[in-house]
């Protein structure tokens, strides 16, 4: 466990590299055309910009870390990707909801080390809002005026929880859903959001049921929600393992208020794919 003095500059540094991604991205998106039926593949030049943006700042501060990122561009493929020290970036997480235009994304930057997620910064530029998290530090929430208020997770029981899931077809309710029975349920893009909405207590409960998805997409969130009092795990309950082939994760992801996890656990492996 590391004390909060000990990240300092690296919390500051990831806030400093979100920050300037979420103007970029502000920028963009007054003028961005949407894409209402934008695929779950697609990609904008914006991604790649914040990229750039994100990762020529971090270098510049810690050029011996390697880094981490979604996007594949030149400035990504100058520098080591493995490392005791990686830095992981997705740099528009939720592009569907930046496509879309529903304000549903976020700029996601973690931290590891030694495989560890140490650092966590989850930036929703729509709503001038970030949360961020350090290992120690426990997990705050800035808001447009620099304000920054302690989170917590809910203390919610699972029959009361509210269940954050990605948008779902309707009439055809999802896995997480089917197993859990929420009391209520709330659909967004972006995973990063997803977590952050846990750590605030927000919601009470997210399942990443997909068969692969990769660091970028939970790295920064996992600190936030474990940070705030909750715990994170793959789907049978076991660690998250980061840096794997591909930086690939294929063991799902399970955040909660900690309060009925191993609960969860048990409904959704009751419940087939």
């Amino acid at each position: 466990m590391r004390s909060p003095l000990d990240m300092g500059r690296e919390v500051s540094a990831a806030l400093d590299a979100a920050d300037l991604a979420a103007d970029l991205i502000r920028r963009e998106y007054r003028t961005f055309v949407a894409v209402p039926d934008a695929p779950v593949s697609i990609s904008t030049h914006v991604d790649k910009a914040s990229q750039d943006v994100i990762l020529e700042f971090l270098h510049a501060q810690f050029p011996a870390d390697a880094l981490c990122a979604e996007e594949s561009t030149a400035g990504l493929a100058k520098v080591a990707h493995r490392g005791q020290r990686v830095w992981v970036v997705d740099p528009i997480d939720g592009t569907r909801g930046f496509a879309k235009k529903t304000g549903q994304f976020s700029v996601m930057i973690g931290l590891l080390i030694d495989g560890e997620p140490v650092v966590g910064v989850v930036s929703e530029p729509a709503q001038d809002r970030t949360t961020y998290a350090w290992v120690g530090g426990g997990c705050w929430t800035m808001v447009a005026d620099g304000t920054s208020v302690r989170c917590h997770v809910s203390r919610r029981a699972l029959r009361d929880a509210v269940l954050t899931q990605s948008w779902s077809k309707p009439g055809q309710p999802s896995r997480p859903v089917r197993a859990l029975a929420p009391a209520g349920v709330v659909e967004t893009y972006s995973g990063g959001v997803k977590l952050a909405q846990v750590a605030r207590g927000d919601a009470d409960v997210y399942a990443n049921v997909y068969e692969t998805f990769f660091d970028w997409d939970i790295c920064a969130g996992h600190v936030l929600v474990t940070e705030a009092g909750g715990r994170v795990t793959d789907l049978s309950g076991g660690p998250v393992h980061y840096a794997a082939d591909r930086f690939a994760q294929t063991r799902g992801l399970l955040a909660t208020n900690g309060l009925f996890h191993d609960e969860a656990v048990r409904a959704l492996a009751a419940v087939p794919e």
